[in-house]
């Protein structure tokens, strides 16, 4: 029985290694390569001049535009919706973001009427766009990660939408 010549086993464990590299690689790139075609906005484009606060978001690929934000610090993604009279926030995030539940009150969804408890944003931003005290409801039907950005808050910012672009405007009070 023939022995294998010393350094063949360490060049097919190189070789298995540099295979291993490159499956990691490629699922690291397509992985963030997904989410970019999920949320485009992950980073939204803002700027502030002559008191006027503006960021510029684009289309997602299903044409709805998706965005990074924050809630009272927190960092969430939001989905505008000019359809939904309130910002929407599904139980779990509700829970995990620290929101109480107050008055309980139904809404009008796409699957039917919902039993949804109402809350209170202290700070709600969007790229360079801050707003403070916002109405929400907190829907336990609703799963994900996302929150409906309803008019609850679009209603305090101007929104211009030009192609795949929406730009959001918050002027100086």
């Amino acid at each position: 029985m023939a022995e294998n010549p010393p350094g063949q086993q360490i060049g097919k464990g190189m070789m298995i290694l540099a295979w291993v590299g490159v499956f990691a690689l490629l699922t690291v790139f397509f992985g963030n390569w997904e989410g970019r075609q999920i949320n485009p906005n992950q980073n939204p484009e803002s700027r502030i001049e002559g008191g006027v606060r503006e960021v510029v978001l684009e289309g997602n690929r299903r044409h709805h535009y998706v965005a990074s934000g924050e809630i009272n610090g927190r960092e969430v993604v939001y989905l505008l919706d000019t359809g939904a009279s309130d910002v929407v926030i599904p139980a779990g995030l509700a829970k995990k973001l620290n929101l109480t539940p107050g008055a309980r009150g139904y809404a009008m969804t796409a699957n039917g009427r919902v039993e949804v408890r109402s809350t209170i944003i202290e700070r709600l931003s969007l790229g360079a766009i801050t707003l403070r005290q916002v109405k929400a409801s907190i829907n336990p039907g609703m799963r994900g990660q996302e929150i409906l950005l309803g008019m609850s808050a679009l209603k305090q910012v101007e929104f211009t939408q030009r192609g795949n672009i929406l730009t959001l405007r918050q002027y100086e009070q």
